[in-house]
């Protein structure tokens, strides 16, 4: 009977040993490793080449990243379709000339000009049909100037009023341009759609067609010094052609 009591005792001795053993080993004491990663997470990737860093936002799949490089901006062409379909571009006979303005004046583009001078066409024309000489006087250079003055003058003295309709354009052509030390002169051919009326002092038509648009075709040159800090061209000659 004596050795059961010893046995009994000792299973409680080894079973209060184990207890105090597991209380021990399994208590953390905050100086253990964490696990290297949650097993239920699965692995981040490696990173790719062009993936933003972590914390950046997100790009589309669909955006290619552009080079950064300082790359030269591409050279403005020399032909061009501008707004409304109007047809701009160089003619071969001046070229050369045309790119010798450039060496020149590196800022000169000749589709920007010629949308210049397209604003500068329709300010005069308009303008002298309303014989608005303030508004012509910083266009025009001085015998230019004299010219359209001279015209209104005339006009005026005939008691007629001019009415001009500016319908479009359909082309703006360099035609020819010229480098003549720093000045420059472009000569633009415009293709434009017109309705011109004269009117006499009672109103009545004395030239032109109100219903009829007509198909106008001039020749005006602009002239700068391509080293003068002004920006802008002055007209210097008008003259139709056909």
């Amino acid at each position: 009977m004596g050795n059961n009591y010893d046995i009994i005792l000792i299973g409680l001795v080894a079973v209060f040993l184990i207890l105090r053993l597991r209380s021990v080993l399994g208590k953390r004491t905050g100086s253990e490793r964490p696990p290297a990663r949650d097993p239920l997470t699965p692995p981040t990737p490696a990173p790719r080449p062009g993936d933003a860093p972590s914390g950046a936002p997100a790009r589309p799949d669909n955006v290619v990243p552009l080079p950064t490089t300082n790359a030269p901006a591409p050279r403005p062409s020399l032909a061009a379709t501008g707004p409304g379909g109007i047809r701009a571009t160089v003619m071969p006979t001046a070229a050369a000339a045309v790119a010798a303005i450039r060496a020149a004046d590196p800022t000169f583009d000749p589709m920007g000009f010629c949308a210049g001078a397209r604003a500068a066409f329709t300010a005069i024309v308009e303008s002298f049909a309303k014989d608005d000489v303030a508004a012509l006087r910083p266009l025009l250079d001085d015998q230019t100037f004299s010219s359209f003055e001279a015209a209104i003058r005339a006009r005026a003295e005939r008691k007629e009023k001019a009415e001009t309709t500016l319908i479009g354009f359909e082309a703006s052509d360099i035609a020819a341009a010229e480098l003549q030390g720093t000045h420059a002169s472009v000569t633009v051919r415009f293709v434009s759609e017109q309705i011109n009326v004269v009117r006499n002092a009672d109103g009545q038509i004395a030239d032109g067609n109100p219903n009829e648009v007509q198909k106008v075709v001039d020749l005006w040159t602009f002239r700068r010094d391509t080293k003068s800090s002004d920006p802008n061209w002055l007209l210097t000659k008008t003259e139709s052609e056909g």
